[in-house]
């Protein structure tokens, strides 16, 4: 019975802690606070692009507190009395350890390093979510507001 509560626990987190929206580093999406506001809007070449990664959720609790549930179950397998009393302690410390890591691990996009020279001739640096339109010499259209900037290649 334990061993199916702490394979449950564990699908569930890591279920939960999937399903981080990546979406909002996009070039192609716009927060509610820009919706419907005015926006400059300037175009340029892509210099040169970097792999990154964009950490999406830098508090990863779902994963902390299911880890300290998995570790705590399991722990208190250990022994018995006293000594299981602190394993189970034990197991949800290095538990939520764990699950904190794991967490910021899944909440991590696949993102680029833009390196833009505009028409101005000022150049620039984007971090946005990575897109294989992205390469070196192509055209983008830059568009700026509320202290954000969308970047998408021209076509």
């Amino acid at each position: 019975m334990l061993k199916r509560m702490t394979f449950v626990a564990m699908v569930a987190v890591t279920t939960i802690t999937g399903c981080a929206n990546s979406d909002v580093y996009s070039g192609d999406v716009y927060t509610r606070d820009r919706a419907k506001q005015v926006q400059t809007v300037s175009y340029g070449s892509i210099i040169s692009t970097r792999p990154v990664k964009i950490q999406a959720d830098e508090d990863s609790l779902l994963g902390t507190i299911g880890g300290a549930v998995v570790g705590g179950l399991l722990g208190s397998t250990i022994g018995g009395g006293r000594g299981s009393d602190i394993a189970a302690a034990g197991g949800a410390i290095a538990g939520a350890a764990a699950g904190k890591a794991a967490g910021d691990k899944f909440n991590q996009v696949d993102g680029v390093e833009l390196e833009i020279k505009k028409e101005n001739g000022e150049a620039i640096v984007v971090v946005q979510k990575a897109s294989p339109t992205f390469v070196p010499g192509a055209r983008v259209r830059m568009t700026q507001g509320n202290g954000s900037i969308n970047v998408a290649v021209v076509n």
